[in-house]
């Protein structure tokens, strides 16, 4: 039986930022960002650290999965942003969560991250080592963003979704997937010296209009299908041109692709879970859908996933 996404939830924290703030701090203006990026509002954990955000959305997704919590074998934590190198997110909210002895661990594949902790998921549950594993993605961008520039400020917001793998009917889960990074652009996205996000938008945009697009439309080559059959894109939620580009590829309506990045910005790990859960709360993903995620992210990574939707 193949793997699929049993629950899942989001947790957006409170203090929501919309560009006309920016407008008052930055040489800015709401129709640049808007136009540009498609990002009306974001939102910033003012208090809250990475783990508590991880911790909301987890306990969240396990509610709505309808297990306990003693029922997970493994967590995986996808994050750029975690509260110190370690230990982990996964071992914080383990702890948090009262789970004694699973695994846990966090994955570093920045905005792919979350596709990436579904796929390593979905490998341990079909093999059987696991009846339920966790994932969650999440990010507080806000602590390493560099508030004097501009350019990149603007785009990113604090955010986490969690997600409950495990088996589900026969012919519905996680049909095929693609993973893949290309350490030579490492050099246009990283953190730098002074723990602040540096981005080459030119040289990164390129690179994800061309792979969101590929990635998309290899994953459903890969379970057998043709674009035809994609009914629902999930992109990343970076940047609306590049969302747009692998929606066009897809030769998909604008009713068929994914749109949250108005309301939270670039999420980076925690983004593709949010947007589910909008759009199952919405009524455009139902069952037996044939859904493509597709994200990417430093490294430079990406990563997609074809699934038919359902327990």
């Amino acid at each position: 039986m193949n793997a699929g996404i049993i629950g899942i939830s989001k947790y957006i924290p409170p203090k929501r930022v919309s560009n006309a703030d920016y407008e008052k701090v930055f040489d800015t203006s709401d129709e640049w960002i808007r136009t540009r990026t498609g990002i009306e509002n974001r939102h910033i954990a003012e208090t809250e650290e990475t783990s508590d955000l991880a911790y909301n959305a987890a306990k969240q997704a396990i509610e709505n999965a309808g297990i306990t919590p003693q029922q997970i074998g493994m967590i995986l934590v996808a994050t750029v942003t975690q509260d110190q190198n370690f230990p982990s997110v996964a071992c914080q909210i383990q702890e948090r969560l009262g789970i004694t002895g699973c695994a846990a661990m966090d994955i570093s594949a920045a905005c792919s991250g979350f596709i990436y902790a579904t796929t390593i998921a979905k490998q341990f549950i079909e093999s059987n080592s696991y009846d339920y594993i966790l994932v969650v993605g999440v990010e507080k961008l806000s602590k390493i963003v560099d508030w004097e520039d501009r350019n990149t400020a603007v785009l990113f917001g604090d955010g986490a979704s969690a997600a409950i793998i495990g088996r589900v009917s026969e012919g519905r889960g996680i049909l095929s997937f693609e993973l893949g990074a290309d350490g030579t652009g490492g050099k246009h996205l990283y953190l730098d010296q002074q723990n602040h996000i540096f981005m080459n938008g030119r040289e990164v945009f390129k690179f994800a209009v061309r792979q969101m697009g590929e990635s998309a439309v290899n994953v459903l080559e890969k379970a057998g299908l043709t674009k035809d059959d994609c009914d629902y894109l999930v992109p990343h939620q970076a940047n609306i041109r590049i969302m747009e580009a692998a929606r066009e590829r897809l030769g998909l309506p604008e009713e068929k692709m994914s749109k949250t990045i108005h309301n939270y910005g670039n999420t980076s790990a925690a983004s593709i879970g949010i947007s589910i859960v909008d759009d199952l709360q919405a009524g455009k993903i139902k069952d037996d859908d044939i859904v493509v995620l597709v994200g990417f992210g430093g490294g430079l990574t990406w990563g997609a996933l074809a699934i038919k939707w359902g327990k």
